[in-house]
């Protein structure tokens, strides 16, 4: 080989090595900025930006409303079942205040009046399945959420507010008052 070769040899081997060089730097500086990227991908993680703030409050808050819509509609569907049949016992109840009336002008020792006894036991008890239940009120504190006042008398075997006569019974429908008891308090 001769000296020229030689010298070229080692230019190209020169250059291959400032070629490596440069790629080595090129790679290094690749790798920095791929970690500086990384550290700022992180950074976004860690930290959402405000955009995503809004987004993340929007999203809770509508999802609260549609937990609070679906626990609005069951107990409104809850309530619809409970008292569906409130319109109809609210009209039987003067049947059955008559009932009573004509059970008691008859004589007890009837058979009729036996047998109107019996039907209007059995209407009880179709009314009771259906959560229909008599407010007590005779001899009870007045209390004008079950009752309602219709008059005042001087009492010697009552204190006062306390209910000493029912002119007309009163009814719960699921606990809630459908009829309120009219009744005599006394002084």
């Amino acid at each position: 080989m001769s000296n020229e070769e030689l010298k070229k040899q080692q230019a190209d081997v020169e250059e291959a090595e400032a070629e490596t060089d440069k790629a080595a730097e090129t790679a290094e500086d690749e790798t920095a900025e791929d970690k500086a990227s990384e550290k700022k991908e992180k950074a976004c993680e860690e930290a959402p930006s405000a955009e995503e703030e809004a987004l993340n409050t929007k999203y809770l808050r509508l999802m609260a409303d549609f937990q609070n819509y679906k626990r609005r509609t069951e107990k409104e569907k809850n309530d619809i079942y409970a008292f569906a049949n409130e319109k109809i016992v609210s009209e039987l109840l003067n049947v059955i205040d008559n009932f009573e009336r004509a059970i008691d002008a008859g004589d007890s020792g009837d058979s009729f009046v036996e047998g109107m006894n019996l039907i209007f036991k059995q209407l009880q008890g179709v009314l009771e399945k259906a959560g229909v239940v008599e407010i007590e009120a005779l001899g009870q504190d007045f209390d004008p959420n079950f009752h309602h006042a219709v008059l005042t008398e001087d009492s010697a075997e009552y204190e006062s507010g306390k209910v000493t006569a029912v002119l007309q019974k009163g009814y719960l429908l699921n606990n809630k008052v459908i009829r309120p008891s009219m009744v005599k308090v006394a002084n």
